[in-house]
């Protein structure tokens, strides 16, 4: 039997978990099982604990994993989760939350007509084709006006400071072909300090002049926020939920 689950995303839920839960219950409503990570038990205390306390208890009662089998289908808005499930589960088909939303024709999107966005692709992200295309779909569908950087889809090498820390073994480990063995991979995970960190991502902001940043990964968030820039997720776009980057 082929099962269809959404990863919620420890990381994701810990930044933003109100914007998480109303990810969840728009799945949970689609019929979709939501589990917590893409492997069984990852830093379950450590994840937990970052949780706001009202919200503990209910991140806890998720499934940490799945036993995802060939035929199963993922939904994900974790670049590192669907890396991961792409090189070490052969026959799951992983897919963007977002090019979910965008086949969902009964989906509430909000008219943000007359806004411009520049937008941050991801590095992680570089040769999803769908993801990119499906991001764009719904930022247009919005009414928001898009402008593009130079070095966007593939030629993106920005996600934030993820990149300027060594990267987790987990991600090694399980999907060595993104994190490691892509020849656009050589230069990053470089060991920053946290002030080199925010002179890098201030450096980097200017080139916005100020104008609105949308980004579709929590890393990228992280990144643009540290460096100056009006940065916004897509998430809180498509559910009409701002809510403060939590750290």
């Amino acid at each position: 039997m082929m099962n269809t689950y959404y990863i919620a995303s420890c990381v994701f839920t810990w930044h933003y978990p109100e914007l998480s839960q109303m990810i969840q219950q728009y799945m949970t409503a689609h019929g979709i099982q939501v589990v917590r990570c893409c492997v069984p038990k990852y830093k379950l205390p450590h994840f937990t604990g970052l949780m706001p306390d009202s919200y503990k208890e209910q991140w806890q009662s998720l499934p940490d994993c799945a036993d995802f089998q060939p035929g199963d289908t993922v939904y994900s808005l974790c670049h590192n989760c669907s890396a991961i499930l792409e090189e070490s589960k052969p026959g799951v088909t992983v897919t963007s939350l977002w090019e979910y939303i965008a086949s969902d024709g009964a989906f509430p999107l909000p008219d943000l007509t007359g806004r411009t966005m520049i937008l941050q692709d991801c590095w992680r992200a570089f040769d999803r084709r769908g993801e990119q295309d499906a991001v764009r779909s719904l930022l247009r569908r919005m009414g928001i006006s898009i402008e593009e950087l130079p070095d966007n889809r593939e030629q993106t090498n920005f996600c934030g400071v993820s990149v300027l820390r060594p990267a987790p073994p987990r991600n090694l480990k399980l999907a060595p072909q993104r994190f490691s063995r892509n020849a656009n991979a050589k230069d990053k995970f470089r060991d920053c300090t946290p002030d080199e960190q925010k002179q890098l991502m201030t450096e980097y902001c200017q080139r916005f002049y100020g104008n609105e940043v949308v980004s579709y990964c929590h890393y990228c968030m992280e990144g643009l926020l540290l460096g100056g820039a009006r940065a916004v997720h897509l998430a809180e776009l498509l559910f009409q939920h701002r809510e403060s980057f939590r750290t």
